[in-house]
């Protein structure tokens, strides 16, 4: 294969690589997308890929001793000449790597000559590798680490050693090929280099390359001392960027907990941009981008997938200038080095909490009984909970013993809702985790308790309940409802599907007794108030205060507000109060002047306008179904704000014009609708908008606008869940939504204002003067004068305050 890709090189042509164990559909899905000629293949190659996709393409067996093959004459061997192929530049072609694509479709990435001779120009000074160097080959051939290997290896006359399959995932065996060949260089994944730490040390000079995943640093220092006269670099680079784009030399004076992927290597740069694309303050979060020579031309038969990722630079000074989005979080350190933070993608979001997987898998592997370890999130019915992987031996008290080690350093909602034990976790050809071979979670991936069946009715009612939330199969009267994975917004659908099977009792008294048998005695011992039913009907001709009873407003009041309302009072459902958190957004809107901060936008592209409006469709349904999509916000002239509820609200859909001369309509159409300057009128219901623009290829895109008043990003996946349901025909096995009004009762039943302020009177009652520190105490109005400055803490100290916080409740 390594003669068959230079021979292709030299003859003009791209190669693409096919590595054998992959499936044969995957095999044959890339032949047909990249439209291959020539395949060169021996009998074990034919096998992998099939026949049937070999049928009507040339295919060479690089074993075979034939001479003439379409033509050409293989026999003279003694031509030393070095023919040039006419016209080759650097622009041309050198291969096409297939990645994995979200889809489940292979993408293939398109990369050119001068991006792979400027990352072979900088391997002297990077790695050392020169004539004389013994490299090993240990990527997969469909990997574009194989290019780094073969390469630069040939290009400055070292010596390839081409790893036997028996030894690439034996660890003492690979270990005696290190040392019995004197290898000097080697690139070896993470997940294989956990498993060599325990081996005996090697002396002879080896450079170890580390990358293709993150890792904890301390891998790193568990590798140096097992190569006493060797290097250690970590390097970073996705393939759509040629191969690697940074690298960092480990020290051993390092005392950080993830190591950095050093600086750009020549003739790239790295830019950490904000979701605007503007650059990020030194030292601030952002999102990766790419730029220089190495960006890959694009992804082949994928233009709409290209012109996502691989955009504009505007930052290189030429107009055709590219930078690929990396979808990978970073920042820079203060010395100048690059850290990734983890992906945009590996960076989840859950009950409206951002949680980054890898610092779970940190704390997780921190522990003495886990090997290795992955978090993943998994869908569950509308949300989402945290599943982690360990490998680690058998232990009848992992699960437990892990959760607890867990909540004593995390908080609550990153502590993983179930904790599956595994021999060895699954590995992908590339040595990479394989998250697709991951298990669903049994009933033993639960931190539980001695199994005792559930006694008496009320029991059994809340078993079954939780074991329809939870989706686990057996429940014990011992058990933790957040143990097994439980949260606060299960637990408000806990506490509504009890009252459907008349068990009432308010959210708090779960949160105090999480435990089935002391949550079932807390119901049987308690009597929750009934909640007023709503008075207002269809029927109903004037709404009087003492029809209201979860807000205080006049009669004056009320008539205002009905005189706003479209349709008056026969358009009226409900009246009440705001919760504090509601009040609190109103707040800031009402103090911004232009734009709001609590708008969100989101942008969805349909193929047609049939199908855009069958959506608007569905959305409409969704918002008949929930009370608080039909809510408008009114408080101008009234003695306190008010939510009212309409029986009626139809969408607000617009279509602005837009000149495409002006630039691609999607992008006008954000600068048109950007929150930072675009507000919305909360009296009119519903508190989301759309507006609609065609693309000049054909394309609809719909813009939606969702108030922080009404919903957040997790209302957003709620209505998306429905919509798809309506869409698909299935509206009608959706659930009874709870109405609105139950969380303001709730809200209105616990603590009034006055018990809040006379707790933090008296809890303040010796401070004298005002604490707050940085001079917060002089600023007024919205804040926008204030700056902001940010600073990484020790983790040692972010530990210490985690676990102070989890004492103090």
């Amino acid at each position: 294969m390594v003669v068959g890709a230079l021979a292709v090189l030299k003859a003009g042509g791209a190669y693409v690589p096919l590595d054998p164990t992959y499936a044969s559909k995957r095999l044959s899905d890339i032949l047909a997308d990249s439209e291959t000629t020539i395949v060169l293949a021996d009998k074990a190659g034919r096998v992998a890929i099939g026949e049937g996709s070999l049928s009507l393409l040339t295919v060479i067996d690089p074993n075979t001793s034939l001479n003439v093959v379409n033509g050409f004459d293989r026999s003279n061997k003694d031509n030393d000449s070095n023919p040039q192929v006419p016209g080759l530049v650097s622009r041309h072609l050198a291969y096409v790597i297939y990645t994995s694509g979200s889809t489940g479709t292979p993408k293939g990435v398109l990369i050119e000559h001068q991006g792979v001779v400027n990352f072979i120009m900088t391997r002297p000074g990077i790695c050392g590798i020169r004539q004389g160097s013994r490299v090993l080959q240990f990527a997969s051939f469909g990997f574009d680490g194989s290019v780094m290997d073969v390469f630069a290896t040939l290009g400055y006359g070292g010596t390839l050693y081409l790893l036997p399959n028996h030894i690439r995932y034996n660890p003492p065996l690979l270990w005696d090929y290190l040392r019995d060949h004197s290898i000097t260089q080697a690139l070896l994944p993470p997940a294989l280099l956990r498993d060599c730490i325990d081996l005996p040390p090697l002396n002879n000079p080896l450079t170890m390359i580390v990358g293709g995943e993150s890792y904890p640093a301390s891998l790193l220092r568990a590798l140096q001392s097992l190569f006493p006269n060797g290097t250690i670099l970590n390097e970073y680079g996705p393939t759509e960027t040629t191969i690697i784009a940074a690298s960092w030399r480990f020290q051993e004076d390092f005392s950080g907990d993830i190591p950095p992927i050093g600086r750009p290597l020549a003739n790239r740069r790295f830019y950490i941009l904000d979701k605007h694309q503007n650059l990020v303050p030194l030292g601030a979060a952002g999102e990766i981008y790419i730029g220089g020579v190495g960006v890959a031309r694009g992804y082949l038969n994928r233009p709409e997938l290209t012109s996502e990722v691989f955009v504009h630079d505007p930052f290189a000074g030429a107009a055709d200038a590219r930078m690929y989005k990396t979808g990978d979080l970073g920042r820079y350190l203060p010395d100048g080095n690059i850290c990734v933070l983890g992906r945009n993608d590996h960076q989840v979001k859950i009950r409206g909490f951002r949680i980054e997987l890898g610092e779970i898998e940190a704390r997780l592997t921190d522990h003495i009984l886990v090997d290795k370890a992955i978090v993943v999130a998994m869908d569950q019915g509308n949300h989402k909970r945290l599943v982690a992987y360990v490998a680690a031996e058998q232990d009848d008290h992992l699960v437990n013993t892990l959760r607890s080690h867990l909540a004593s350093c995390l908080p609550d909602y990153m502590v993983p809702a179930a904790i599956v034990r595994m021999d060895s976790l699954p590995l992908t050809s590339n040595g990479k985790i394989d998250r697709k071979a991951l298990p669903a979670p049994d009933s033993d991936a639960f931190a539980r308790q001695d199994y005792e069946e559930p006694q008496g009715v009320i029991e059994n009612r809340i078993a079954q309940i939780w074991s329809e939330l939870l989706h686990i199969d057996r429940v014990s009267r011992n058990d933790n409802f957040f143990a097994l994975g439980g949260h606060s917004l299960l637990a408000v659908q806990m506490i509504e599907r009890m009252r459907l099977v008349d068990l009432s009792l308010p959210i708090r008294v779960l949160f105090k007794t999480p435990t089935l048998s002391v949550l079932a005695q807390s119901i049987s011992q308690y009597h929750e108030q009934e909640i007023p039913s709503n008075l207002i009907t269809r029927e109903t001709v004037t709404i009087t205060p003492d029809m209201l009873p979860f807000i205080d407003l006049t009669q004056g009041d009320i008539d205002l507000i009905v005189k706003r309302v479209p349709g008056g009072v026969s358009n009226v459902q409900d009246i009440y109060s705001l919760s504090p958190l509601q009040e609190g957004i109103l707040f800031h809107h009402l103090l911004e002047s232009q734009g709001d901060p609590y708008l969100i936008i989101t942008f969805t592209a349909f193929k047609s306008r049939e199908l855009l409006d069958r959506y608007l469709e569905a959305i409409q349904q969704v918002v008949n179904r929930h009370d608080i999509l039909r809510t408008a916000f009114m408080w101008d002239n009234l003695s306190t704000p008010a939510q009212v509820v309409w029986r009626q609200a139809s969408l607000s859909v617009e279509e602005p014009q837009f000149d495409l001369a002006n630039g691609p309509v999607k992008d006008q159409l954000m600068k048109h609708l950007d929150p930072r300057h675009h507000r919305i009128d909360l009296t009119q219901a519903p508190l989301v908008r759309f507006a609609i623009v065609r693309e000049s290829d054909g394309r609809w895109v719909l813009a939606e606008l969702l108030h922080h008043l009404i919903g957040d990003h997790s209302t957003l996946e709620c209505m998306n869940l429905e919509i798809r349901a309506f869409m698909e025909g299935r509206g009608n096995t959706l659930p009874t939504p709870p109405p609105y009004r139950n969380l303001i009762f709730q809200v209105r039943s616990s603590k009034s204002q006055e018990d809040h302020e006379k707790f933090f009177t008296e809890m303040l009652a010796d401070i004298d003067t005002p604490s707050l520190p940085f001079g917060l105490a002089d600023v007024h109005g919205h804040g926008g004068e204030v700056t902001t400055s940010c600073r990484e803490l020790p983790q040692e100290l972010n530990d210490r305050l985690r676990r102070q916080a989890k004492q103090m409740g």
